[in-house]
């Protein structure tokens, strides 16, 4: 990738006259508003009258703030797939309302996951060194992220949906639907959906930002892929899998609704900050054995390589190989000890509930941990989906998690008694939804 050191201004693209690079020659026009390529390094606003195509990589650097109205889009197109990267130091206030998202999506007539590349946002919060760059083939200026602030603050995305994202460099290197790289606690996430995306749909890389409503819907990898010593909060989230979508596979690698590690194993298992998400009233729904369910499906949580956790009050269901797996013995270690939990939730899935890898079962074996889990961690396993009595979970066009009226998951009270639940919103109810709202409404979308 050619390093870019220059910030080109926003303008509107006329074919008969505009510059060029050799391989934007043929462009097309967007239907209205600007190209937008390199870096920039000045304040910017962005508003809803127009369109803007990313080029390539852009880079908002320098300090500078990028404003994008509620209702304004941004689009990339498949030759040359956008990817708006925000360093350390500069911002996004990316504010849009449930009536008027922000949308980042592919401009092609018929759109296909791959498009648009991802956005990446950058901090200086802190994480363990087990990525020592940004993944995606980012320029040089820009590979490196982290710090000690844990407060750092990358400003806000709220009502904000990312479509047809991934951007593949190299087998294991690629660009995510919402990457966030160390990013600190003064950052507000809200209100995000990631829509079949090609590779991960969230992905944490160290950090402590602590988001809410987040949907990842049909993306072809992980769902929610946390490591680098990752340590913030989640609360309400879900994650839908299209059954006949993965990507690539290679090394055994698996699509999983959760993916979770503290190491790659390239450095220590042990090395702090240990990645140790606490999350609270997710729903994930796996492809639950559906007609077509590509081979490559497989949990629907995967802790693994030396992560601790704490999940609760939430619904775990459909998962293709199995439930919940734990890998490596420092996992299991800290799963069998307490200090990780899958709390007052549910699990159902279509083979073992309870899974855990040849490094583990000297430290904790699958009955253990299937103990554990439904007695001290007060959850609960089904063996029939339809036990948990949500509307219509495994429609994939037109999904609806609403639990019904007697599903145990109105009946089953939340519970926030744990030290590290503390600060999280106190609601009654098991999963992302109660019976009655919907957070979704008018500006997620689905069926793509």
């Amino acid at each position: 990738m050619k390093k870019l050191s220059s910030i080109l201004l926003l303008g509107l693209v006329v074919l008969a006259s505009a510059c060029h690079k050799d391989d934007d020659s043929n462009d097309p026009a967007p239907t209205s508003g600007a190209d937008i390529r390199g870096v920039i390094t000045t304040d910017q606003h962005w508003t809803k009258d127009k369109v803007y195509r990313l080029r390539g990589y852009v880079y908002v650097a320098n300090n500078a703030t990028l404003t994008i109205d509620a209702g304004t889009k941004i689009i990339s197109n498949n030759d040359s797939a956008g990817v708006l990267v925000i360093y350390k130091g500069s911002k996004i206030m990316a504010e849009g309302t449930a009536q008027s998202p922000i949308v980042f999506t592919s401009g092609e007539a018929t759109p296909k996951s791959g498009d648009f590349g991802g956005l990446v946002l950058v901090g200086e919060s802190s994480g363990n060194g087990n990525h020592k760059i940004l993944e995606g083939g980012v320029d040089q200026a820009y590979q490196n992220f982290g710090g000690t602030k844990e407060d750092d603050n990358s400003g806000v995305l709220k009502y904000v949906r990312i479509e047809y994202a991934g951007k593949a460099v190299n087998p294991g290197d690629e660009v995510n639907g919402l990457s966030l790289y160390a990013v600190g606690s003064g950052t507000t996430i809200d209100y995000v959906e990631v829509v079949r995306g090609l590779d991960d749909a969230f992905e944490f890389f160290g950090g402590s930002v602590n988001p809410k409503h987040l949907i990842a819907y049909n993306c072809a990898d992980d769902d929610f892929d946390l490591d680098d010593g990752y340590h913030g909060k989640i609360q309400f989230a879900v994650s839908i899998k299209n059954p006949g979508f993965t990507d690539t596979k290679t090394g055994g690698d698996l699509s999983n609704n959760f993916e979770v590690d503290n190491t790659n194993g390239k450095i220590s298992y042990a090395t702090t900050p240990i990645t140790s998400p606490v999350l609270s009233n997710f729903t994930a729904i796996g492809p639950n054995n559906a007609a077509g369910t590509s081979v490559d499906y497989g949990y629907g949580m995967r802790w693994r390589r030396g992560c601790k956790f704490i999940l609760a009050n939430s619904i775990v269901m459909g998962g293709q190989k199995a439930g919940l797996v734990l890998e490596i013995a420092e996992t299991g270690a800290f799963y069998k000890s307490g200090v990780s939990k899958f709390y007052n939730s549910f699990l159902h899935s279509v083979t073992s509930p309870f899974l855990v890898s040849s490094e583990v079962v000297s430290t904790i074996d699958s009955a253990t941990v299937a103990n554990i889990t439904t007695t001290t961690n007060l959850s609960k396993v089904f063996t029939d989906a339809a036990t948990i009595k949500l509307t219509d979970p495994f429609n994939n066009a037109a999904p609806n998690l609403k639990p019904q009226a007697g599903s145990p998951a109105l009946t089953t009270a939340a519970k926030f008694d744990l030290t590290e639940l503390s600060s999280f919103e106190k609601v009654s109810y098991i999963g992302a939804f109660d019976g009655t709202n919907d957070w979704t409404a008018g500006w997620a979308v689905w069926n793509k």
